[in-house]
């Protein structure tokens, strides 16, 4: 087989093999590229942009790597031998300077999208911004929603174009919060609240999960997240504003004991301060872990 016919099929064999995952990325469903938001669709961006820039470097190096393979084989007794060559300026600046270049650049995204990323920082929009309540449970996730006084097990709904601070805590081992298509995960940890600011840009149902391994119910950790218009929300907060089941501390301990692929269910109406209350009761140092999962009149 003569060297052109070599060159040829490899480079075949490198087209089709681009073609062939480029198609497969095309129509497969990952959900981080397939954001309908915002800051998912800028984390979808910054993945594109980072793996492209790294493979400046990892393309080159495997096919050097199978050239070299097949160039200095023991059969191939027309390669050049060598043994006196130490260095090369030109070989040494590009291995050097290409890397150089591209981890710089990643250094300058990475930097400016750290910023731009932050998920405390709220969200431009026209619509004013709602707040919702999640706590991580084993194995189920609580959204309560302050302002409208109701809250929810594995489903949190929102208007579209609307953006939304979730508060973030857990009532169980540290947990992460993560809606793929929406944006980045978040860690959900006792004691404390964190803060994600999201955002959807379309009407749809989104698939949210846990995002940290937390113990034999992990798998059923999941939840809905869905984007409506304003009044179908509106309409559905009043919904369950009708129903009779209320979130009170009696009621929410006995939520909080460990159980797996809990339906959704809801309630009308939630304690006074029982977000606060979730966070706050693990830094009192003088509450045994065998007590009631709230006091009542604890703030």
């Amino acid at each position: 087989m003569s060297k052109k016919v070599r060159i040829f099929f490899i480079a075949l064999l490198i087209l089709v093999a681009a073609i062939i995952t480029i198609r497969y990325i095309s129509n497969a469903d990952i959900a981080v590229l397939r954001p309908n938001g915002p800051v998912g669709q800028k984390e979808r961006n910054l993945i594109v942009l980072a793996v492209s820039l790294s493979l400046i470097v990892v393309i080159p190096v495997y096919l050097m790597l199978i050239g070299f393979a097949w160039r200095y084989r023991a059969s191939n007794k027309k390669a050049r031998y060598d043994p006196h060559f130490s260095h090369s300026r030109i070989i040494e600046s590009v291995w050097w300077g290409v890397p150089l270049v591209i981890i710089t650049a990643l250094a300058v995204v990475t930097w400016r999208s750290s910023h731009q990323l932050d998920p405390f920082k709220s969200l431009a929009a026209n619509q004013k911004q709602i707040t919702i309540q999640v706590v991580a449970l084993n194995w189920k996730w609580l959204f309560i929603y302050p302002e409208q006084n109701i809250a929810s097990v594995n489903l949190v709904e929102f208007p579209q174009n609307t953006p939304v601070e979730f508060n973030i805590t857990a009532d169980a081992p540290m947990n992460s919060f993560w809606i793929p298509q929406l944006g980045g995960q978040i860690y959900a940890m006792s004691g404390m609240t964190t803060r994600l600011n999201l955002m959807a840009d379309r009407i749809g149902t989104y698939h949210g999960a846990s995002a940290n391994i937390s113990g034999k119910g992990f798998a059923g950790m999941e939840f809905l997240a869905k984007s409506v218009s304003a009044a179908d929300y509106n309409s559905w907060i009043k919904q369950i504003s009708k129903t009779n089941n209320s979130l009170s501390l009696n009621n929410y301990n006995k939520l909080a004991v460990p159980s797996m692929n809990n339906p959704v269910s809801y309630y009308s109406s939630v304690e006074n301060g029982l977000y606060e209350g979730i966070v706050n009761k693990f830094t009192n140092p003088g509450l045994p872990v065998s007590q009631p999962l709230i006091q009542s009149g604890e703030d």
